[in-house]
C-alpha cells in the first residue's frame, strides 16, 4: 500500500503505518507484533516489508511491540536520543538504533522527516511532519498544549493526524483518580477536542486533504463529540474538509498517495 494507515490509536496502543514506492516504515509501535501483522495484512502489506519504527516517545502505548518488532525484523529504531536510551533500559534485547536530533531534518529511503518537539510528561517528546510522493503529512499526538512551534511545523500539511483525547467535562465527571485528571487536563497531558479544533483552525489551508482524529479517550472522549466540535470549527472557516477517527481496535480510514 503506498499511502498511509493508522492501525492503532489510543491509550490502549499506538501504532501507523506509512507506505511508498521505495519505503515501508511504521511510527510507534505500541500493540503486539502479532496484531500489527494482522493489521498490515488488512490492507495488504506484509510485515517483512516494514523496514524501519519511527517511535515518538518513550510511553508504553506506543513502543509496547518494538522490541519483539525490531529484533524479530532486524529492522532500526529511529529515536532521539534520550527516548533511545528510555527504551534501551526497559528491554532486554539488543536493538538496533538511528538517533536523530529533534528538530533537525534527516532522511529515510524517500521519506524526509522532520520530528519536532512536542509538550508532554515524556523525555523528549516528538511529532513528526513527513514528506513523500509529494505529499506532506503531520502526525501530531500526545501534547498538552499547542505551541507556536507545533502551529509553524504544521502549516500547508496535505494530511493531518492530530489528538483530539479527551472533552474537560468527562474528565471530571470521570471515575479516574484526581492525578490522573490533573495530568490528562495539563500543558504536559493531552489535546481536547476543542484544542484540537483550535490547532485545526490555525493550519487549516485550501488544500487540506482529511484529517484523523487521533488518541481518543474510550472514557472521556466520545467519537460522535469530537466529530461534531471539530467538523463545526472547519466549517466555521468555510472549509470543506474530510474529518474521521482513528480507531483503537481496528484499522482506521487507509489514505492512498496515488489517488491524491
Amino acid at each position: 500500500m503506498i499511502g498511509f494507515c493508522p492501525l492503532a490509536s489510543g491509550s490502549k496502543g499506538n501504532c501507523l503505518y506509512l507506505g511508498t514506492k521505495h519505503t515501508k516504515v511504521l511510527i510507534d509501535a505500541g500493540i503486539s507484533c502479532k496484531m500489527i501483522r494482522e493489521r498490515l495484512l488488512e490492507i495488504d502489506v506484509d510485515i517483512r516489508d516494514i523496514e524501519a519504527v519511527l517511535v515518538t516517545h518513550e510511553h508504553t502505548d506506543h513502543i509496547k511491540g518494538l522490541e519483539v518488532l525490531a529484533s524479530s525484523l532486524g529492522i532500526p529504531i529511529f529515536a532521539n536520543s534520550d527516548t533511545a536510551k528510555h527504551i534501551h533500559m526497559s528491554v532486554s534485547s539488543s536493538l538496533r538504533y538511528k538517533i536523530f536530533s529533534t528538530d533537525e531534518p534527516f532522511e529515510f529511503g524517500d521519506l524526509k522527516i522532520l520530528p519536532f518537539s512536542i509538550q508532554h510528561d515524556a523525555v523528549d517528546p516528538v511529532a513528526f511532519v513527513i514528506e513523500a510522493e509529494g505529499i506532506k503529512m503531520g502526525i501530531c499526538t500526545d501534547l498538552g498544549f499547542a505551541t507556536k512551534h507545533v502551529v509553524a511545523h504544521l502549516q500547508g500539511c496535505d494530511f493531518l493526524y492530530l489528538e483530539a483525547n479527551h472533552e474537560p467535562s468527562m474528565v471530571h465527571a470521570s471515575s479516574r483518580p484526581d492525578i490522573y485528571k490533573k495530568r490528562v487536563l495539563s500543558r504536559q497531558g493531552h489535546l481536547s477536542n476543542d484544542e484540537c479544533a483550535t490547532l485545526l483552525a490555525e493550519v487549516l489551508h485550501a488544500k487540506l486533504k482529511h484529517v484523523h482524529l487521533a488518541h481518543l479517550s474510550s472514557e472521556c472522549n466520545a467519537p460522535l463529540l469530537a466529530l461534531d466540535k471539530i467538523g463545526k470549527k472547519v466549517q466555521e472557516m468555510g472549509y470543506a474538509v474530510e474529518i474521521s477517527i482513528a480507531h483503537q481496535d481496528m484499522v482506521s480510514k487507509k489514505i492512498i498517495f496515488q489517488e491524491v
